[in-house]
């Protein structure tokens, strides 16, 4: 493994200044920030990150999850992915999110891995973890093998002609479909950023994945308060029952009144460049009469834009049975949320 310093600091201040330092080096930051680790030490194992410097913000007081005054929940940025699956009120009011963490990884796995961490996890791609391939998200300019090789798991929307990697995780899914709002802390400033434009687009810079500069640090997410009679859910489908990433999945929260969909937040997952929300398939859905053609119709509102690979056609067809049935779990008479 590649040297590094590793540095506990005891308060943010210290932590934000010990990394404000970092600078894009051609495998990774040269400062990473360490929680659970389960991510970025795979990735140090493998030589795809080589940080020359660790900053460990275990014991910055960021593992709380508390309720707002408003009705909306703060969950700390280090709290483990476990203890929020099982938290009360998440179970209570936000189930799409604990069965998204339920769904994720092993439980060895949820008992260390952070909700920060969970948001800046990267990408399975066989060719991003396989230090000997080209990747224009570990080395920009350097191409995509996947494009034309392996791609059956990756992404069919919000590709370039750079990358076609997709986002892993399930937490972000749901969290997406929740409106979540990442607070971060930065050298100068404190600022609320919606999950919605927290991701980037590979575009032509894949390696740039989302809008934290350098010294950000993430310290909590905040979901707001659920509407009245709001049902949410999560549905992933995978190649095994546990321990996969989603092939296609997908986190929905739909109030239904008076016999029609009143509001709707559907986001997909396993098929995209970042975790996908389809604001257009919810445009569909508001003020219509919930049943199976109009969640079909849906489906292909969320997917009409999907542009498949050699190996992934298959999970366009999957990614709408998701939503399809996601939506008539959620909408049918008696279910509870």
């Amino acid at each position: 493994m590649h040297s590094f310093s590793f540095n506990r600091p005891t308060d943010v201040a210290a932590a934000i200044a010990a990394a404000s330092a970092t600078v894009t080096a051609q495998q990774g930051a040269t400062v990473r920030y360490l929680a659970g680790g389960t991510t970025l030490v795979d990735l140090m194992k493998l030589g795809v990150e080589r940080p020359e410097t660790i900053v460990d913000v275990r014991g910055l007081g960021f593992d709380t999850i508390r309720e707002d005054e408003d009705g909306g929940l703060e969950v700390g940025a280090t709290v483990r992915n476990a203890d929020l699956a099982r938290n009360d009120i998440v179970g209570a009011n936000y189930r799409a999110l604990s069965e998204a963490l339920m769904a994720g990884a092993s439980p060895q796995l949820r008992n260390a891995a952070t909700t920060a961490g969970n948001l800046l996890q990267r990408t399975r791609c066989v060719y991003f973890r396989d230090v000997a391939s080209p990747c224009n998200k570990r080395l920009p300019g350097s191409g995509c093998p996947a494009i034309k090789g392996t791609n059956r798991t990756l992404a069919i929307l919000g590709t370039s002609r750079s990358c076609i990697a997709t986002h892993p995780s399930d937490m972000a899914v749901a969290m997406l479909a929740y409106e979540a709002t990442v607070t971060v802390r930065g050298a100068n400033n404190e600022r609320r950023i919606p999950l919605m434009d927290f991701y980037r687009l590979p575009g032509d810079r894949p390696d740039i994945e989302n809008v934290l500069q350098p010294g950000d640090l993430i310290t909590s997410v905040k979901l707001p308060a659920r509407p009245q009679g709001e049902r949410a859910g999560y549905l992933k489908l995978r190649d095994r029952a546990s321990y996969e990433f989603a092939l296609a999945s997908a986190a929905a929260a739909v109030v239904v009144k008076n016999g029609r969909i009143a509001s709707a937040r559907l986001a997909l997952g396993g098929v995209g460049t970042r975790p996908w929300r389809v604001v257009g398939a919810e445009k569909a859905l508001v003020g219509q009469a919930p049943g199976t053609e109009l969640f079909r119709h849906a489906a292909d509102v969320a997917l009409a834009r999907a542009e498949p690979q050699s190996e992934n056609g298959f999970k366009i067809e999957l990614a709408r049975r998701c939503v399809i049935a996601l939506l008539d779990r959620l909408t049918a008479a008696g279910e509870a949320q």
